[in-house]
């Protein structure tokens, strides 16, 4: 297994100078942090159905919401990191499927060949005949057709409309993965990198035309099982964390304006203008705080780059848990949280972490990433 060793970032403005870990440190601790929240928010829509999220509904706020948004920025902004130092289109979505499919396989695989049998409310034989569980097995490991039912399984759970809901966003993550890819592509043969914002200005006509929240997927319907609302939503941080990556020697990152955008948001999240101001905050926050993310908390990656696999792993491992007897919400988070972030460090331990290791054989020659180089706090590049 490989292991990562995140170094120290020193940056200085006058007579101070501030130890901060690598951003790759802030990213993985940032996610799984998000993970955590996502699992959190989670367990109250799980067994109250009339309930959106952890917080009261006339808040209008879904902790899990703003996470997803954060997520995508910061993947807006490691993909294109990836992409600009290895600027090739077959091992930029050979590595990001070797990012996506392995952990995902495995899930789905459990989830079809053990989970389902053990947790099906059908005769097995019916389970097995059924059309229903193979094109699960099939569709969700392709990613872009993705399924959520599997036959008879939590059928009597308060929530059985998905076995693994949580899985709803990696078909658009991949997706947005195709922005760096497109747009990378033409600014390589020519056009220039201000072709970024004519794209984020569409995705947010888009966003304010369709109006998807985190309980409503919005006005424009589906392509697949895909809710094209949502998609343009969570693109909107997405291509923001391209922005910030691509003119990251010019946008000053400023830990002041990223905590100064938190109560704007609270104080118009619920106007007009809160959906806008959402990726705003959460994608330069989240960005903002990895590049600035306190040396002291550097731990071994092991521990704390298990967030994909916690993410596709807590949804099933709640609904099993209520399937069991466990109903009560705090009972619930309790249980999952811990139980997700340790499947979270077997799968990266044992399935991330090799597979990621495959990227060698792809022909490229490893760079250190580039985007804690850029000039910050008025400081003379070194």
């Amino acid at each position: 297994m490989t292991s990562t060793i995140f170094r120290t970032v020193t940056r200085g403005r006058g007579n101070v100078v501030k130890n901060h870990a690598h951003p790759t440190a802030g990213f993985a601790w940032l996610r799984l942090i998000g993970a955590t929240i996502v699992v959190i928010d989670h367990t109250w829509p799980l067994l109250q159905t009339q309930r959106a999220t952890i917080l009261p509904d006339p808040w209008v706020i879904s902790p899990g919401y703003v996470a997803l948004m954060g997520f995508f920025a910061m993947s807006g902004f490691q993909i294109s990191d990836s992409w600009e130092r290895d600027p090739s289109a077959y091992r930029f979505v050979a590595k990001r499927l070797l990012r996506l499919l392995p952990p995902l396989f495995v899930v789905v695989a459990v989830t079809v060949f053990v989970i389902g049998p053990l947790f099906t409310t059908w005769e097995l034989g019916q389970y097995w005949g059924s059309l229903q569980t193979w094109q699960y097995l099939v569709g969700t490991s392709l990613i872009l057709l993705l399924q959520h039912k599997l036959p008879g399984v939590f059928a009597d759970n308060p929530y059985p409309w998905s076995v693994n809901g949580s899985l709803w966003t990696i078909p658009m993550e991949f997706l947005c993965y195709g922005l760096v890819l497109v747009v990378g592509l033409l600014i390589a043969f020519g056009v220039t990198r201000l072709v970024l914002f004519p794209l984020l200005a569409g995705l947010l006509v888009l966003d304010g035309t369709f109006q998807a929240t985190f309980n409503y997927h919005g006005d424009a319907g589906s392509i697949i099982e895909i809710p094209i609302g949502s998609l343009v939503s969570f693109a909107v941080p997405f291509a923001m964390g391209m922005i910030l990556h691509t003119y990251r020697r010019r946008i000053p990152y400023y830990p002041s304006v990223a905590l100064g955008l938190v109560p704007v948001w609270l104080v118009l999240h619920s106007t007009p203008v809160g959906r806008y101001v959402l990726p705003v905050m959460a994608g330069y926050g989240a960005i903002v705080l990895a590049h600035h993310w306190p040396q002291r908390l550097v731990v071994h990656s092991r521990w704390i780059s298990g967030s994909y696999g916690m993410y596709i792993w807590a949804f099933a491992i709640q609904q099993i848990l209520i399937s069991v007897g466990v109903t009560n919400q705090w009972a619930l988070m309790a249980c999952a949280v811990p139980l997700a972030y340790g499947c979270g460090v077997l799968s990266w331990c044992y399935i991330e972490s090799p597979t990621l290791s495959l990227r060698g054989r792809l022909g490229v020659v490893r760079q250190e990433p580039q985007h804690d180089l850029r000039p910050r706090l008025g400081q003379t590049p070194q």
